[in-house]
């Protein structure tokens, strides 16, 4: 094999992730609980792997990370949507895009405010119309 080959081959093996690093990909995306759990888990099925995992959460701050790695993720595509093209055009097309959808979002948001208002009335209009029946019951009764 040549040296090219051999160089090829060794780069992609490095950097494809092994288990351990997909099952750490894995956990990180569902989040600070999901590491307490794996934590308990292990700690009942093997206590040095909990102990392991514990400790491994406490090196890495994982347990004191206040900010996911999605909300990360978001906030560098929000700030590269925001950054310039250098195209004139296309940055007054985005920036009109966004506002609309921005306009859109907030109006959806009010739309599905007042179905939980419209849901919440209905639901304490229905608790207390059966409220009622058992009491009007219960006079006529005695």
């Amino acid at each position: 094999m040549t040296d090219a080959a051999t160089n090829f081959h060794s780069s992609r093996e490095r950097h494809r992730p092994g288990p351990f690093s997909q099952a750490e990909a894995w956990l990180d995306a569902r989040g600070k609980y999901a590491w307490i759990g794996a934590t308990i888990l292990g700690l009942i099925i093997f206590w040095p792997i909990g102990l392991a995992l514990l400790a491994y959460m406490i090196w890495s701050k994982r347990m004191f990370n206040t900010h996911s790695q999605r909300t990360r993720c978001a906030r560098s595509h929000f700030s590269s949507a925001m950054r310039s093209s250098g195209n004139s055009a296309f940055d007054s097309y985005k920036a009109d895009t966004l506002r609309r959808l921005e306009e859109e979002q907030k109006s959806f948001e009010e739309f599905m405010e007042r179905l939980r208002e419209a849901k919440d009335k209905r639901e304490f209009d229905q608790f207390m119309a059966e409220r009622k029946t058992p009491a009007s019951n219960t006079t006529e009764e005695v």
